[in-house]
């Protein structure tokens, strides 16, 4: 399946070349010159994470139905706390491509540096999925909209399916 979206143009213009990941039943877009890892994706769910060539990072997880998504969304932040004492927390709602969105808003120091994440959490008939995103302050300013693309033609290409 080939995914043409408004994402698709914002992912093009600033990295050239894209590449579709689809396995697991996961399908999106990412820069060519990400790296993608799924390794965590051995007998538990499908899950996989595409690296920047800094270090920011993009993560999406399929989960079963009928769990509650808020709950997963309130283990992340969670498992950040205790890594982080000075976590930062915001409930956040979003809407992307006709999909309600819900998670956290998240910033916290590690190594001396400011960091921004993202988690949140999609609820549909077949899943609940898990997105997760991270980078430090400066790269963020620069790859929270492949991020925003990413997520975006996720989306897109559950409504194709």
């Amino acid at each position: 399946m080939c995914i043409r979206s408004e994402s698709e143009h914002s992912l093009k213009k600033d990295f050239g070349s894209l590449m579709q990941f689809n396995r697991f039943g996961l399908i999106f877009d990412y820069p060519e010159n990400w790296l993608v890892d799924t390794k965590d994706s051995a007998d538990r769910y499908a899950t996989v994470t595409v690296y920047s060539p800094e270090d920011a990072f993009w993560s999406l997880s399929a989960h079963a139905a009928g769990g509650t998504p808020l709950m997963l969304a309130k283990a992340v932040v969670e498992q950040m706390s205790a890594e982080y004492t000075d976590l930062d927390q915001e409930a956040v709602q979003e809407n992307i491509g006709g999909r309600t969105l819900s998670g956290f808003d998240l910033n916290f120091y590690c190594l001396d540096l400011t960091n921004t994440a993202q988690v949140r959490t999609l609820e549909t008939p077949t899943a609940i999925y898990l997105l997760f995103c991270q980078a430090e302050d400066r790269e963020w300013v620069r790859v929270s909209h492949v991020f925003a693309a990413m997520t975006a033609s996720f989306i897109t290409a559950l409504k194709a399916v």
